[in-house]
């Protein structure tokens, strides 16, 4: 069985770091194992009197009745501005055209790495007389047509996602 040095813990929650949480239990299961929650998991959990604790405020009704997974509902005021839908039409035209321009700029990117690539066997440089140099060179070319081509269909996925 384990031999738990509870000082470290005392000394935590008598600082008051832990004080906010509420009640804390030390709970034993069955096979001996010990754990500190702060819920009454099952029988063999006893309460720690920690000094200067403060209680954990109550729920109230309406918190306990919404799941915790359920964001609070999002209210719009009713003076908050709206876009009319000319200028949110024109904000997209001017997204889809600096979108455009980065696809293009990033195939013609790709383009030129692949022609630098050479189907897997770029020339080599003159400063590339280690063959390890080749190698790592062919490595890093071999990543950023990879990189090239995810930011490519990216930027075509965000083009087909504008309205």
């Amino acid at each position: 069985m384990t031999t738990w040095n509870f000082a470290p813990i005392a000394l935590l929650f008598a600082s008051g770091l832990a004080s906010a949480q509420g009640q804390i239990f030390l709970c034993v299961d069955a096979s001996g194992h010990k754990e500190l929650t702060d819920s009454r998991k099952h029988a063999n959990c006893k309460p720690l009197d920690i000094p200067g604790a403060i209680p954990a405020p109550a729920r109230r009704a309406e918190n306990a009745a919404r799941p915790r997974s359920a964001p609070p509902p999002a209210a719009t005021p009713g003076d908050f501005p709206r876009v009319d839908s000319s200028e949110q039409k024109a904000r997209d035209a001017d997204r889809r055209q600096i979108l455009q321009e980065e696809l293009n700029g990033e195939l013609a990117k790709l383009s030129e790495l692949r022609k630098e690539f050479n189907g897997g066997e770029p020339e080599r440089r003159g400063d590339e007389r280690n063959y390890a140099k080749y190698q790592e060179r062919v490595a890093s070319l071999k990543d950023s047509i990879s990189r090239s081509e995810k930011n490519v269909e990216a930027l075509k996925r965000e083009i087909q996602n504008i309205r």
